[in-house]
């Protein structure tokens, strides 16, 4: 799976330009001063909310039991923030750190063996280190690898690491206890949202979803005023699980137009709303734009797990949400259309979801 040829330029990996102690960030990767990181920063305590998700499931632990004060919270922060932190959330933590390394030490194998992977832009899937295939656009400051878990039709072990030994055996697991965790989290989305428990995962597609997962890296930056390791954008899917590097901080959240760094608390998952849960809640939950700031002295891992409708769906304001105050603010789509219409243009803050807005 070789297809560095399909890219519109030759592809450099950014660890290798890291790893050769460039003393400068190369001009592809300066952002234009206004984008800068250095600029609009929130300095400040201010955090994303946290959420104790403990006595979330009843005594036989599959019935959804949520308390009030569980519901209100991420109601809340759905509205608010579009971000939030669960703890709690069943997923062993000593999975989650396995999970990190595993990848972390991936990234560190020799390059001819990562190079085995190379991605292309018609799928994404594979070693990657670029999104958007503009000549000429000014890149991130990271690599990543992306690959399919669900529909089991694209699930592909063969394109998963083979390096190292543990990788695909460990993934699988945790693939599917996020997979676990994000049905739940839906069935409290709809319930805040007055309806049916189920109704968010039928517009998704009942269990014939899509799932996948992006695995950054960023390495360290001689320059990290200078560029971004990931540019502002809002998730084009329906639900992101972020495991954060629990060592080095890095995201960074839009709030009252000011950027707030996300503080990881300890083993757990950072959770936010996508483009697609802003289409089908008509606006009411918002998909919010984030970035992602580089390290002088320290490389981060992040595995962020995207949990999005079958790609077939029209996508659409539920009708229970539209009424003559408040209309359908957005027409139909399906993801795949959607999605092609993202990977087109690459990240661009959330103009993408807000130019798709009917007229009024």
């Amino acid at each position: 799976m070789n297809s560095l040829n399909d890219w519109p330029e030759p592809i450099v990996r950014v660890q290798s330009l890291s790893d050769s102690a460039v003393l400068a960030v190369p001009d592809r990767y300066i952002k234009p001063p206004p984008e800068r990181p250095s600029l609009n920063s929130d300095p400040s305590d201010v955090n994303i909310p946290l959420i104790d998700l403990g006595g979330l499931l009843g005594c036989d632990g599959n019935t959804l039991q949520p308390p009030a004060t569980i519901l209100t919270k991420i109601s809340e922060a759905c509205r608010e923030w579009g971000f939030f932190q669960v703890v709690n959330h069943g997923v062993r933590p000593e999975l989650m750190d396995l999970a990190r390394e595993a990848w972390r030490e991936f990234f560190h194998l020799p390059m001819e063996l990562k190079q085995a992977y190379a991605n292309s832009p018609k799928t994404y899937e594979g070693y990657g280190s670029r999104l958007g295939v503009e000549k000429g656009a000014i890149l991130d400051w990271s690599d990543y690898y992306f690959l399919h878990f669900l529909p089991a039709s694209l699930k592909d072990h063969n394109k998963w690491p083979a390096l190292p030994a543990s990788l695909r055996e460990v993934i699988e697991e945790y693939s599917a206890e996020l997979v676990k965790l994000c049905g739940v989290l839906m069935k409290i989305l709809s319930i805040n949202l007055g309806l049916r428990e189920d109704h968010l995962q039928k517009a998704f597609g009942g269990t014939n979803i899509g799932a996948c997962l992006r695995v950054n890296f960023y390495p360290k930056c001689p320059q990290p005023d200078l560029t971004l390791g990931l540019s502002p954008h809002s998730d084009p899917g329906g639900m992101t699980l972020l495991l954060p590097d629990q060592h080095v901080a890095g995201l960074q959240v839009r709030k009252d137009n000011k950027w707030i760094t996300v503080k990881p608390a300890p083993h757990a998952f950072i959770v936010n709303v996508g483009d697609q849960i802003q289409v089908l809640s008509n606006a009411i939950y918002k998909s919010v734009e984030h970035r992602v700031l580089v390290n002088s002295d320290k490389e981060r891992v992040s595995l962020a797990f995207f949990y999005n409708p079958n790609s077939d769906l029209v996508i659409e304001p539920v009708k229970e949400l539209v009424t003559a105050e408040k209309p359908a603010l957005y027409p139909g789509m399906t993801y795949d259309e959607y999605r092609l219409f993202i990977r087109l243009r690459g990240p661009r803050g959330k103009s993408q979801v807000e130019s798709l807005k009917s007229p009024r």
